[in-house]
């Protein structure tokens, strides 16, 4: 893992509220334990999304989420102030920017993202899933951009 990275995820344990409220009320130790905690977390996810071929990260004005398989991990803020899904993009993730898709409906009516590989034969409709090369094909037509797009790695 590059020193880097962990600078940023070791900063982010350290400058959580209950962190900082832990080292001013003396509990140094436990702060330091619960950031260990945090950093091993991060850089599990961080793992899982550099692994996994339907990982990526979408990022709109509601806020951002890291989706990892069964997992997905979500902050209300962009994706400037998440340091784990703004690492997994600097890394290579897709990253999907709705914020320009104007018709919320229609976009919240896409299938899903198939995280097991699995892709439905009929995609829509409630619960269904497609790969995401599909799934970023769909929602460019609406307007999103796209970051590491994975479908420049495919062979024609």
């Amino acid at each position: 893992m590059q020193t880097g990275v962990l600078r940023v995820l070791r900063a982010t344990a350290a400058s959580w509220w209950r962190h900082r409220e832990l080292r001013r009320t003396g509990q140094t130790a436990l702060a330091q334990r619960l950031e260990r905690q945090t950093v091993l977390r991060d850089l599990g996810y961080l793992k899982q999304a550099a692994s996994l071929p339907n990982a990526h990260v979408i990022c709109g004005e509601s806020g951002t989420f890291l989706h990892l398989g069964w997992t997905t991990v979500s902050t209300f803020a962009p994706i400037e102030r998440f340091p784990s899904a703004a690492l997994a993009v600097a890394r290579g993730t897709p990253c999907i920017d709705i914020r320009p898709v104007t018709d919320a409906i229609a976009f919240a009516n896409l299938p899903r993202v198939a995280q097991d590989g699995s892709v439905d034969l009929e995609p829509w409709g409630p619960g269904k899933s497609v790969s995401l090369t599909t799934y970023i094909d769909m929602v460019e037509g609406f307007g999103a951009r796209i970051l590491n797009d994975p479908r420049s790695h495919q062979s024609a």
